[in-house]
């Protein structure tokens, strides 16, 4: 059995979580002062699309993706993206930006009236695309990384990029099992 944030991590004073790897991206910043997290934000990301496993997704984050290894990496040249954490398809947890710092994850978007939801909420990309089943090892670590968000932050929902960015995003997809993922 793997061990699970739940069952043996915590956050710690700085926004780390205790039992994650950590990969500390450079894409991220101060939230504006004052701003409260309330927002749990899922994304899907798999790179090149459709493939999972490989480093390209770190790489990315991290602002060492070599541009030239796919076609389709010409669109991201230049990109400065990030999440708080990345749920592997083996359930594997990597954090790159510390939950008292903005990711920049979620870009134009907004959430009940309220624009910027990279100011008020964390993200969480799953390995997935819009075409696969995610693997049950996702769907535990993400369930167990909830609860200790949730003991930390006033979580007010969990929503899908899609939500927040209607038209321009479509993740996590159709094939995320929403109902297995206590939203409320």
């Amino acid at each position: 059995m793997s061990r699970t944030p739940e069952m043996a991590g915590d956050i710690d004073a700085t926004g780390w979580l205790t039992v994650a790897a950590r990969m500390a991206s450079p894409n991220c910043d101060p939230r504006p002062m004052g701003a409260e997290i309330r927002l749990l934000v899922l994304h899907s990301i798999s790179l090149p699309p459709g493939e999972f496993g490989g480093d390209d997704v770190l790489a990315l984050f991290l602002n060492r993706l070599d541009t030239s290894l796919h076609p389709y990496y010409a669109r991201l040249c230049g990109q400065r993206v990030s999440a708080h954490f990345l749920i592997r398809r083996d359930g594997r947890l990597i954090q790159f930006v510390p939950c008292t710092l903005r990711a920049w994850h979620a870009g134009a978007s907004c959430w009940r009236g309220a624009e910027r939801c990279n100011d008020f909420s964390l993200g969480i990309e799953l390995e997935g695309d819009d075409f696969t089943d995610f693997a049950d090892p996702q769907y535990e670590q993400l369930a167990a990384l909830i609860a200790v968000l949730r003991r930390h932050y006033p979580l007010r929902a969990i929503v899908g990029h899609a939500d927040i960015a209607p038209g321009r995003k479509t993740d996590p997809g159709p094939y995320f099992e929403w109902s297995r993922v206590a939203t409320d």
